[in-house]
């Protein structure tokens, strides 16, 4: 059994290298969201992209976000207020509801020292960045063992059940979660996962957190032609709700996903779980939150209510 004290000094570990490498630029990026959509000035405007007509600046010694205006406040708090009256909202799972990433490396870490690759010697949290972290598992088989797909595919599906034992001993949602969620459901809104993980992952993850009976659907990129980035997850999720875009705000914590959820017309709002600031607001999140406790969604959604109560005929 792994300890608890293991895990979180690995977790830290790979936190203090994903901001290292990221800002050092080492890491590549992810292909332009150009190729699925563009928001229009109007949707910017009524989604509250906070990052139009903002010319931003990155620091390198502390990984801060800054802008040249001061209004940038005022943008976050109408930033979900054009969607009144509100739907639906929908969820990534991994490093979203829970921060899983340091488990899905510590299970590669070991597994592939175990059978000699590299010659022995420990995979590096920038190698699991780099070519491993988000990709579907038929990718990462392919590129680790190249002249043995099968055998490839069989270690990728051996990992998955290691990360399932883990996350049985390990996973914790992201804070705020349960706050969250009762706001939603105090409203009667539809909710939907949307991810890229294999079935038996996602519905481990998300019974551990206790979000089976939450969740009116969920939506795997497996079950789609195109999984993140490309937008298909999250169209599928609205046409299964049965809701529109126009009325639903989208959670999610990577540049694949916050991608997908923009090419898809909604608004995302982006969580910093791993994440550097600067990265994730190039794939445009209408705005960022350490975690769902942030007093930058509240007073998000406190105007959002605002707006919907506003619009509501007089009785």
């Amino acid at each position: 059994m792994v300890s608890d004290s293991m895990l979180d000094s690995l977790s830290r570990s790979f936190a203090s290298y994903v901001n290292h490498s990221f800002i050092s630029g080492s890491l590549r990026q992810y292909p332009s969201l150009e190729q699925y959509y563009i928001p229009s000035k109007q949707e910017r405007k009524r989604f509250g992209f906070c990052t139009a007509n903002h010319r931003m600046t990155v620091s390198s010694t502390d990984n801060s976000v800054d802008t040249s205006s001061s209004s940038i406040s005022g943008c976050r708090k109408s930033a979900l207020s054009g969607l009144a009256p509100l739907e639906a909202v929908l969820f990534d799972v991994d490093g979203t509801l829970c921060d899983s990433d340091p488990l899905h490396y510590y299970a590669f870490r070991e597994m592939l020292q175990e059978i000699n690759f590299n010659d022995g010697v420990p995979i590096t949290e920038e190698f699991f960045i780099q070519n491993i972290a988000g990709k579907h598992n038929e990718d990462i088989a392919v590129l680790l063992f190249p002249n043995d797909i099968p055998r490839g595919l069989k270690f990728t599906e051996d990992k998955e059940a290691m990360f399932r034992r883990l996350a049985s001993e390990q996973l914790k949602a992201i804070n705020g979660l349960y706050k969250l969620k009762k706001w939603i459901e105090d409203r009667g809104l539809k909710r939907a996962a949307v991810t890229n993980a294999p079935r038996p992952n996602a519905e481990l993850m998300i019974s551990l957190l206790g979000l089976s009976e939450f969740f009116h659907a969920v939506i795997l990129g497996d079950d789609c032609e195109h999984a993140k980035p490309h937008p298909e997850p999250y169209l599928k999720a609205l046409e299964v709700l049965k809701v529109s875009k126009e009325h639903t705000f989208i959670c999610e914590d990577s540049v694949s996903g916050i991608k997908a959820g923009v090419a898809a017309g909604m608004p995302v709002v982006g969580l910093t779980t791993r994440n550097p600031e600067h990265v994730l607001m190039e794939a445009k999140p209408t705005f960022l939150i350490k975690d769902y406790d942030d007093p930058k969604l509240w007073v998000a959604l406190e105007e959002l209510d605002k707006k919907e109560a506003a619009e509501k005929p007089a009785a």
